[in-house]
């Protein structure tokens, strides 16, 4: 594959380089549908918690069941943190409140073993967002030992109202996701494993753009977070546990927002391309339509 792309840069037809593109794509398709057939090793990660364990899943479907699990936990989670949430904002009972980041601890630490499961499967996954994931454990178990002093209440109800949000955002994300996989899955197409806002078609845009606006106002709701907690550094009763969440704050802000502007570019010359290479391939077939008209043998009219 590398000699034949080598050797189609010196091609200067361009009509015929660019059926040859096409065919070399398709055959990069079918190498990546081999590829998904073969086990793969574990990450060291996975290797570390599940041992020797294989988890690559050479099915198919048994993918998408997975994938589609994995949407649905996170629905399931996000509805029993919305709704922590809102008696937390009411109440103010201790227990409450540690039940609910003991929750949080349990089911980042869940989904980084889900997602490097998704990685090993084929998930094009960016490794930010892993990253973004491992965080957040951190970040929930700082919360989870953060004293009840009044540096905590000044930010409590600033941070329930932030997972309240967090949790309305997670609902369109799975609503995206799920009709996302879908048309996938009845398209034929072979990312079955793709996750948040990789490894989308130019048609997934229309959702897409209706849901970025809520991602960055969530965004920038972390960085507003940073601030507060920046400000309570100051505070008489304030514990280490004050800047090192501001900090942690800060960095998945700045991780959210740049990974997120980096793939709307890219995506969106993606989708340019494909427009491009549709309009080419109907200009073809206009071509060869016409062509076989003109070859077809005329009868004459009988006296």
């Amino acid at each position: 594959m590398g000699l034949i792309s080598k050797s189609l840069k010196q091609l200067h037809a361009s009509e015929i380089r660019e059926t040859m593109d096409k065919d070399m794509m398709k055959r990069e398709q079918q190498l990546h549908e081999i590829e998904q057939t073969l086990p793969k090793p574990n990450g060291t990660y996975l290797s570390i918690i599940l041992g020797n364990v294989n988890v690559s899943i050479l099915n198919k479907n048994d993918k998408f069941k997975y994938k589609d699990e994995y949407e649905k936990f996170k629905l399931v989670l996000s509805v029993i943190g919305f709704i922590l949430s809102v008696l937390n904002l009411f109440t103010n009972i201790r227990t409450l409140e540690l039940s609910f980041m003991f929750l949080l601890v349990w089911y980042y630490c869940t989904l980084t073993i889900r997602e490097s499961i998704l990685k090993v499967n084929g998930s094009r996954i960016k490794g930010w967002w892993r990253f973004h994931h491992f965080l957040s454990t951190v970040v929930s178990g700082v919360l989870l030992v953060w004293p009840n002093t009044g540096a905590w209440y000044s930010f409590r109800g600033q941070f329930m109202w932030f997972n309240v949000y967090i949790s309305v955002v997670q609902y369109l994300q799975f609503r995206y996701q799920r009709g996302v996989l879908y048309r996938l899955k009845a398209l034929g197409e072979r990312h079955n494993m793709d996750i948040t806002i990789e490894g989308f078609h130019s048609w997934m845009w229309r959702g897409l753009s209706f849901l970025l606006p809520f991602l960055f106002v969530g965004y920038f709701f972390q960085l507003y977070n940073a601030y507060i907690l920046y400000t309570l550094a100051s505070h008489p009763k304030a514990t280490w546990h004050v800047p090192v969440l501001s900090l942690m704050f800060l960095v998945l802000f700045l991780g959210n927002v740049i990974t997120t502007i980096m793939v709307i570019p890219q995506k969106l010359q993606d989708r340019f391309r494909d427009h491009l290479h549709g309009v080419f391939v109907s200009k073809i077939q206009d071509r060869k339509k016409d062509a076989s008209k003109d070859e077809e043998p005329k009868t004459e009219k009988s006296d």
